[in-house]
């Protein structure tokens, strides 16, 4: 009686810790944090265009890419 008591408890133990390891990895995955590729410098600008104009890395004065068709 015993053995079989504690083969259904170590059953039950094994069954609970892969459950709690499955539901941990899940959550892990699905915790909803992402990056953004927002402009670093323009958390203090008045106004969105200010912000644009201003910010590190903008695109403002970039120098345009030629397409060549051939």
């Amino acid at each position: 009686d015993h053995a079989v008591i504690g083969g259904i408890v170590a059953v039950v133990v094994f069954v609970t810790l892969c459950s709690i390891i499955l539901l941990g990895r899940y959550l892990a995955r699905h915790k909803g944090t992402y990056l953004t590729n927002e402009a670093k410098g323009a958390e203090d600008a008045p106004d969105a265009d200010t912000a644009i104009i201003n910010a590190e890395g903008s695109q403002v004065n970039a120098e345009e890419k030629k397409e060549y068709f051939i």
